[in-house]
């Protein structure tokens, strides 16, 4: 699948990690002082590694909006339209990357098909997002027969290709599905049985997944697994937290992935998983700590999720988890007594005595400035 920003998504192309504007938007945002700091932030979550962020778009206003920024910004956006068609059709008025309907609520089969031929006119993407939480009345209507887990994964399938029937009427193949559910399982067996009937690009995710730590977990357990077997191109780790924690997240499950793809021998999907930048090696703390790993690693994390190039950073607490295990960092910090240490490949290039944070903090800059 590919969009106006050259979003490349599907095929042999690397996994999309995504994510989704957390609050509503207005022109004053764009127009204000304060514009600088909206735009910025958007431009850092792409340096982080976010390649889509979606905007709620509930409004004709809003439309106009997301139309306005999406000139304005490098980041690739897409807007989500729920219920009124006619907020679809004015959002492709503008260089949008994507556009995500639900079948669901979007209405009328007319309504869609003057939807998907206005994108095809404009070579804009559409993500068919069925939600396990508005599936059209015939999928509602089945699940009211039974509520098992392989009857709500058939449910979720049965409405994306229903929808997908329309697409191929209007020969519009520019397209891309996702199938979300609260509940693992169901995630998991509706993308499962999906790729048995097609190969469309696959956005997976866990949806109303919870907060930070919960919301981790289940989106771990949930994705990993897919994207070790090949399946799935896109990702969003949706949490009740901020967008900078679901790239993060995001990215993290698909290394971890990653390693499990080459576990199974899987190359191609190690690679395409595979994402580029720090990787980050730090140990939980204990009694035993001469150097606050918590601390250090709260306060550099997003400075890490800005560094493209591959390395990996250690973040120890004593001499116990410094030197030895974490030997092949690239670079790594670690007290020892009173003393606080940097090393690189395991060996001590910098020591000196307990100092203030900034202090510790300039000194290992210097130091990542070097890699």
């Amino acid at each position: 699948m590919h969009d106006s920003k050259n979003v490349l998504i599907g095929g042999s192309f690397p996994i999309l990690v995504q994510s989704m504007w957390k609050d509503s938007i207005s022109f004053s945002s764009l127009n204000n002082r304060e514009s600088n700091v909206f735009i910025n932030r958007i431009e850092t979550l792409k340096a982080m590694g976010c390649g889509l962020l979606r905007f709620a778009v509930p409004s004709l206003e809003d439309a106009e909006i997301v139309g306005e920024l999406s000139g304005r910004v490098s980041m690739p956006l897409c807007a989500d339209i729920h219920f009124d068609y006619k907020i679809a059709l004015r959002c492709l008025d503008f260089p949008i990357a994507k556009l995500r309907i639900n079948p669901g609520n979007i209405g009328k089969p007319e309504n869609a098909a003057k939807v998907i031929l206005k994108a095809a006119k404009k070579n804009i993407p559409i993500r068919i997002g069925v939600n396990s939480g508005s599936l059209p009345q015939k999928q509602r209507n089945i699940l009211k027969e039974s509520h098992s887990d392989s009857k709500r994964a058939e449910a979720l399938v049965n409405a994306a290709l229903d929808e997908l029937e329309l697409f191929k009427q209007l020969g519009y193949v520019n397209v891309i599905v996702s199938m979300k559910a609260a509940r693992i399982a169901d995630t998991i067996m509706a993308n499962r049985l999906f790729r048995q009937y097609s190969d469309i690009p696959l956005h997976i995710g866990v949806t109303e997944a919870g907060p930070l730590i919960g919301g981790i977990v289940r989106n771990s357990a949930a994705l990993a697994p897919l994207l070790a077997e090949g399946i799935g191109d896109t990702i969003r780790v949706s949490l009740s937290d901020s967008a900078e924690n679901e790239i993060i997240a995001g990215k993290e499950i698909c290394n971890a992935a990653a390693e499990l793809a080459k576990l199974a021998g899987n190359k191609g999907m190690m690679d395409r998983l595979k994402q580029s930048g720090v990787r980050l090696i730090s140990c939980p703390r204990c009694g035993r700590h001469g150097f606050d790993t918590i601390a250090f690693t709260d306060r550099w994390k997003s400075r890490f999720s800005l560094i493209k190039k591959d390395c990996s950073i250690a973040v120890m607490g004593c001499e116990v988890n410094g030197l030895q295990e974490a030997k092949e960092a690239d670079l790594g910090i670690t007290g020892s007594g009173n003393t606080i240490i940097i090393f690189k490949k395991g060996k001590i290039i910098k020591s000196f005595g307990f100092a203030e944070n900034k202090e510790i903090d300039l000194i290992f800059e210097k130091e990542l400035d070097t890699l």
